[in-house]
C-alpha cells in the first residue's frame, strides 16, 4: 500500500480570495435603510465566481440602522461579515487600506456608488491608488479568473460590452449592468454574525465645510405642441423623439470642442 502525502495548504491556495465591500443603502421611497443595490449586485457577482472563498467587509459605525443594512447582505448566504468600527465623520480609507493589507485577497468588488452620504463614487479609486492596484469600473460580468488574470465584461453606453484582462489583485465596480442581487432570506440573516474590529480613526477635514441637502430630480423641459385638433395633440404627443442631429467629434482640439460644446447648448436653449 502507498501512502501519498498531500502538501499542506494546497487546497487554500487554489481557492480565490474575494473580498466585498458592502454600504448602508437608502431606499428611494421610504428612506428606510437597506443593502445598497450595486453593493448587493457585486455579492451576486463574487457569488457566481468558481472555488471563491467571499468575505463581506464594511466600515462605519455599528447601529440599529447598518445593522439591519448588513444583514440583509448575510441573508444571502453568508455566515458571517466583518465590520470595522468608524464613527460617522471619519475618512474611512486608511482604515479599508489596512484592513485589505492585512487581509491580502485577490479580488475586491464595490459597488460603483453608495446610496446616501457622498455618493461620489470615488471610495474604489481611492482605494486603489491607496493599494496601488489596478481598477475597472462599470462591470457586468467576470466571465474567467486563470493564473492570476481575470477576463472582465464592461458595460457600455447602448448595451455594449467590452472585453477586458486585469492581473491580480484588484479593484472592481459594478453597477445596474451586473446581474439583479439575489433576495435576502430572513433565517440566514438572522443567524450571520457581525464581527466588529475596532481601528484607527482618520477624520474628514473637509467634511464640515459641505453644505449638505437632499437630492432632488430635475424637471424634464417638456415641447410645447400647438395643435388645432384632438388627433393632432395625440399624435404629437405619441410621437417619437427625432435622432439623427448629434456629432461625435475625435481628434478635435481643445478650442474646437469648446466651441462645439458651446454651440449645443445655445441651440438647446441653455445659453441665451
Amino acid at each position: 500500500m502507498r501512502l501519498e502525502a498531500q502538501q499542506p495548504g494546497a487546497q487554500e491556495e487554489a481557492a480565490l480570495e474575494v473580498t466585498v465591500l458592502v454600504s448602508v443603502g437608502r431606499h428611494p421611497l421610504t428612506g428606510r435603510a437597506r443593502r445598497a443595490d450595486h453593493d448587493a449586485r457585486g455579492v451576486e457577482l463574487a457569488l457566481t465566481l468558481d472555488k471563491a472563498r467571499i468575505s463581506l467587509l464594511h466600515a462605519g459605525a455599528l447601529d440599529e440602522e447598518s445593522e439591519n443594512a448588513m444583514r440583509g447582505y448575510l441573508g444571502m448566504g453568508f455566515p458571517a461579515l466583518t465590520l470595522v468600527e468608524q464613527p460617522h465623520g471619519a475618512d474611512v480609507i486608511p482604515a479599508l487600506a489596512d484592513r485589505l493589507n492585512d487581509a491580502r485577497p485577490q479580488l475586491v468588488i464595490a459597488g460603483e456608488r453608495a446610496e446616501q452620504g457622498e455618493g461620489s463614487g470615488l471610495l474604489p479609486y481611492l482605494l486603489a491608488e491607496r493599494l496601488g492596484w489596478p481598477l475597472v469600473s462599470g462591470l457586468a460580468d467576470v466571465e474567467k479568473i486563470e493564473n492570476g488574470v481575470a477576463t472582465l465584461l464592461q458595460a457600455l453606453p447602448r448595451g455594449q460590452r467590452r472585453r477586458l484582462q486585469v492581473r491580480l489583485p484588484a479593484i472592481i465596480t459594478v453597477d445596474a449592468a451586473a446581474s439583479s442581487a439575489r433576495q435576502s432570506a430572513f433565517g440566514p440573516s438572522r443567524r450571520g454574525e457581525i464581527e466588529a474590529e475596532p481601528a484607527a480613526v482618520t477624520w474628514d477635514e473637509a467634511q464640515p465645510e459641505w453644505s449638505v441637502a437632499p437630492a432632488r430630480k430635475r424637471p424634464k423641459r417638456l415641447k410645447i405642441v400647438k395643435a388645432a385638433s384632438a388627433r393632432d395633440r395625440f399624435k404629437a404627443a405619441a410621437a417619437k423623439a427625432e435622432g439623427g442631429s448629434g456629432q461625435v467629434l475625435t481628434d478635435v482640439t481643445p478650442e474646437q470642442g469648446a466651441e462645439a460644446i458651446f454651440k449645443l447648448l445655445k441651440d438647446e436653449g441653455v445659453l441665451r
